[in-house]
C-alpha cells in the first residue's frame, strides 16, 4: 500500500468517526428530548417536574448540532490512546467518549503541547473542513520533534477563512497565550489589552464558556454577563457561545443594563461629560445621606388602653447605629423601623406579659407616629427622586462641584414631580448609581466587558455593582478609545470596577488583520496619546490600496465601483463612513441595484454592509472600503482614534478612498 493509499484509508476512517459521532450526538439529543417530553410523568411532584423540564429543555438546546460546523477539529495520540477534540462532549451508547470537549483538562494539551514540552503527546492532528465535510488532516509528530506552529496549513486556512455572518468561535485556532487567559481561574479578574486582530473578544467569550464548563452549577445560579458596546456588536458575537453549547449567558449593552427609565431628553456634550464624572457618585451619596436628621422628639404610640413612649435619646442611638453599619440607604431605613418596633414590642411584653402577634408588629411598623418619625429622621427615597433633587439643586452635594459646574448640570426647568422627570441617556447611570445607594444590586458570578477602554467612571461603577462578589474579564485596546472620557490607563478603570489588583495582560500578535493594514494603522499610534505596543501581524497576505480621488464629486462613484469590484471576491464587504454620509451611500447602492444592509439588520444576509464609523468597533469584514477618512476624523474630538478603529476592521483587503487630504499622522512614513 502506497503512502497516498494509507492517507486515503486514514481520511476515510476519520470521516467514519465523524459520521458516528454525529449519530451519537443525535441519540443524546433524542434521549434528552424524550425525557423533556415525559418529565411530568416521571417526576414525583409539580416542582420537581418543572425543574426537570427546565433542565432538559436547556439540555436539548445545548445538544443542537449544526451540520456546517465541524463536530471535532483535532485529535491527540497519547501513548496507546487516541482522543478527538471538539466543541462539545459526545459519548457512545455505553458512555465512552467519542469527542472530548475542548474545555476538558486533557484537551489543554492540544493547545499547549510543543516539542519542548510534548506533554506525553506523540501526534497532534488537525482537521480541515469545508461546510462541515472533513476534507483533510495534518499531523505533528511531537515525539519526533515535528511542530508546525503557525505555519500549519490547516490552522492558517481556518484563521483566514472569509468573514460572512456572525462571529465564529476560535476553538480550533486558540494559541497558547490565548489559552492561558481562557483557562484562568474563576476567582481571577484579568484585563486583556489587545491590539486589533489579536482575538481579545474571542478570548473573553471562550473564557466565559470555559468557566461555565468548569463551574456549571455555581454559575448557573449566579449567572454570567457579557457587556458589549452596542447592539450591532452583540448581534455579531451572539452565535459564539451557543455554538459551544452555552445557551444561558446574558448579553447586554451598558445602556440596556442601566435602563431604569425611558430616555426622553438630551444633554449637551459638557453636561454629558460631567454626569459621567466619578464625582457624581459622591454628589449623589451626599445628597442622599445628608437627608438623615437627628431625632429631637420622643415617639408616643397609642395601643388600645396602653400608651408607649420612646424618648429621643434611644431614637438617636438607633439612627446612629444604623448609619455606622454601612447598609444601603433603604435597608438602613427598614433596620431603623424594625428596631423602633422592637422597643415598642419590649414595652408591650413587659406590660402585658404576652408576646405580640405578627399582625400587631405589622400594625406598629406602619402606625402614624412611627412612619412620621421615619420620614423626619430617615426619609424615604427613590432613585428618580434622588437624581431629580441633585439636578434641581446641585448645592445639596456641598463642595463637590464648582459654581460653574453646578450651573452646567442644573435643570433649567425642574419637573414638578420625580415621576414627570424627563431623563437623558447620561441620567441613566445616575439613576443606577442612586439605586445602588438604596439597595444592593444582584452580583453576577462572572462579567465579561468588551471595548472597556470607553467606560466612563460612572459606567464602570455600574458594572462594579454587578460583579461585587464575582470576577471580571476586561477586554479592550487603549488605542481604540473614542469616548470623551476614554481611559489612557487600565488601572484607572480597574479601580472604578473594584478590581484594582487585576492582572493586565497584553496581546500584541494579530492573527486576523493583514500586516500591510496593521502597518498603516500603526502610523496613527504616536498621535493617539496612549502607551500601547504596536500590533504585529502574522498575516503576510492581504491587499491595501490608498486611492486619492481628485474631484470630491467623484468620490461616491468611486466608492460604488470599489464595492462592485469587491463583490468579485469571496467574503463580506463593508463600506465604513462618517455617520453623516451613510444614508447617502445607501441611496447610491439602492440606485445601483446592489443589495446591502446595516449591522443592525441581523436577518439580512446581504454581503455588503454600510457601517457608520461610530458603531464599527469590534466588528470585522473581509473587504473594508473606508470612505473619506478626513470626515471620520472631523466628526468627533477623538476622530484619530476612531480612524484607527476603522482601518483595523479589514481581515483581507482594505481600500481607503479620499478626496480630502489624509490626516497628517497617516501620511508620515
Amino acid at each position: 500500500m502506497t503512502a497516498t493509499d494509507e492517507l486515503d484509508v486514514e481520511l476515510a476512517a476519520e470521516r467514519t468517526h465523524l459520521a458516528e459521532s454525529r449519530a451519537a450526538l443525535r441519540r443524546m439529543r433524542d434521549r434528552a428530548q424524550a425525557l423533556f417530553s415525559t418529565g411530568d410523568r416521571v417526576a414525583g411532584d409539580s416542582y420537581t417536574a418543572e425543574q426537570l423540564g427546565r433542565h432538559m429543555a436547556r439540555r436539548v438546546k445545548e445538544l443542537a448540532d449544526d451540520p456546517d460546523t465541524p463536530l471535532f477539529f483535532g485529535k491527540l495520540d497519547i501513548e496507546a490512546e487516541q482522543f478527538h477534540i471538539g466543541r462539545r462532549h459526545v459519548t457512545d451508547d455505553a458512555g465512552e467518549p467519542m469527542v472530548l470537549d475542548w474545555r476538558a483538562p486533557l484537551s489543554r494539551s492540544f493547545y499547549r503541547a510543543s516539542v519542548r514540552d510534548p506533554q506525553n503527546i506523540r501526534t497532534r492532528r488537525r482537521f480541515g473542513f469545508v461546510k462541515g465535510e472533513l476534507t483533510s488532516f495534518e499531523d505533528e509528530h511531537l515525539d519526533r520533534g515535528e511542530e508546525l506552529g503557525t505555519s500549519s496549513r490547516i490552522l492558517t486556512a481556518e484563521i483566514e477563512r472569509p468573514r460572512v455572518g456572525p462571529m465564529r468561535d476560535i476553538v480550533a485556532t486558540i494559541q497558547p497565550e490565548q489559552d492561558e487567559l481562557v483557562r484562568a481561574d474563576l476567582a481571577d479578574s484579568i484585563c486583556v489589552q489587545g491590539a486589533p486582530g489579536t482575538g481579545k473578544t474571542a478570548v473573553g467569550l471562550h473564557r466565559a464558556a470555559y468557566l461555565l464548563y468548569l463551574h456549571r452549577e455555581r454559575l448557573r445560579k449566579s449567572k454570567v454577563l457579557i457587556v458589549g458596546p452596542n447592539s450591532a456588536f452583540l448581534s455579531y458575537i451572539s452565535a459564539v457561545l451557543p455554538t459551544l453549547g452555552e445557551v444561558e449567558v446574558q448579553q447586554s449593552t451598558l445602556d440596556e443594563l442601566v435602563a431604569r427609565a425611558p430616555v426622553k431628553a438630551g444633554d449637551s456634550a459638557a453636561v454629558t461629560a460631567l454626569k459621567h464624572d466619578v464625582r457624581m457618585a459622591e454628589a449623589l451619596h451626599r445628597t442622599l445621606w445628608n437627608r438623615i436628621a437627628e431625632p429631637t422628639d420622643p415617639i408616643m404610640v397609642s395601643d388600645g388602653s396602653y400608651r408607649w413612649r420612646i424618648d429621643a435619646e434611644p431614637l438617636r442611638r438607633i439612627v446612629d447605629e444604623a448609619r455606622r453599619e454601612g447598609l444601603p440607604y433603604a435597608v438602613g431605613r427598614e433596620r431603623v423601623r424594625a428596631r423602633v418596633v422592637g422597643l415598642l414590642q419590649r414595652q408591650s411584653e413587659y406590660r402585658t406579659g404576652n408576646s405580640p402577634s405578627e399582625t400587631w408588629l405589622r400594625r406598629m411598623s406602619r402606625i402614624g407616629p412611627v412612619t412620621e418619625f421615619l420620614e423626619a429622621a430617615w426619609p424615604a427615597a427613590t432613585p428618580e427622586s434622588l437624581v431629580v433633587a441633585l439636578l434641581t439643586e446641585p448645592e445639596l452635594a456641598g463642595d463637590v462641584f464648582t459654581d460653574e459646574e453646578r450651573a452646567t448640570i442644573r435643570w433649567v426647568k425642574p419637573p414638578k414631580t420625580a415621576k414627570s422627570a424627563r431623563f437623558s441617556t447620561a441620567d441613566l447611570v445616575l439613576l443606577d448609581e442612586a439605586a445602588g445607594l438604596l439597595e444592593r444590586e444582584i452580583s453576577f458570578g462572572h462579567v465579561v466587558v468588551d471595548e472597556a477602554q470607553d467606560l466612563s467612571p460612572m459606567q464602570a461603577r455600574a458594572i462594579a455593582r454587578r460583579s461585587e462578589h464575582g470576577s471580571i474579564t476586561l477586554l479592550g485596546d487603549l488605542a481604540q478609545g473614542t469616548a470623551p472620557w476614554a481611559t489612557t490607563d487600565w488601572r484607572d478603570i480597574l479601580r472604578h470596577l473594584g478590581k484594582p489588583d487585576a492582572s493586565v495582560v497584553p496581546l500584541t500578535v494579530g492573527f486576523r488583520v493583514p500586516e500591510a493594514v496593521v502597518t498603516l494603522a500603526n502610523r496613527l499610534l504616536p498621535a493617539l496619546g496612549v502607551n500601547v505596543p504596536e500590533a504585529v501581524s502574522l498575516r503576510r497576505d492581504g491587499d491595501l490600496a490608498v486611492v486619492g480621488v481628485p474631484a470630491p464629486a467623484d468620490l461616491d462613484a468611486r466608492t460604488m465601483a470599489e464595492v462592485t469590484a469587491a463583490l468579485a471576491h469571496e467574503g463580506s464587504v463593508a463600506v465604513i463612513a462618517a455617520d453623516a454620509a451613510v444614508e447617502r451611500l445607501r441611496g447610491h447602492l439602492d440606485a445601483a441595484g446592489i443589495e446591502h444592509a446595516t449591522p443592525d439588520d441581523v436577518d439580512n444576509p446581504a454581503r455588503v454592509l454600510v457601517v457608520p464609523a461610530t458603531i464599527v468597533k469590534g466588528l470585522e469584514y473581509d473587504h473594508v472600503i473606508v470612505h473619506e477618512p478626513a470626515d471620520i476624523v472631523a466628526a468627533e474630538p477623538k476622530g484619530l482614534n476612531r480612524l484607527y478603529v476603522v482601518l483595523t476592521r479589514a481581515v483581507t483587503r482594505l481600500s481607503v478612498l479620499h478626496s480630502k487630504p489624509l490626516p497628517e499622522a497617516l501620511t508620515l512614513a
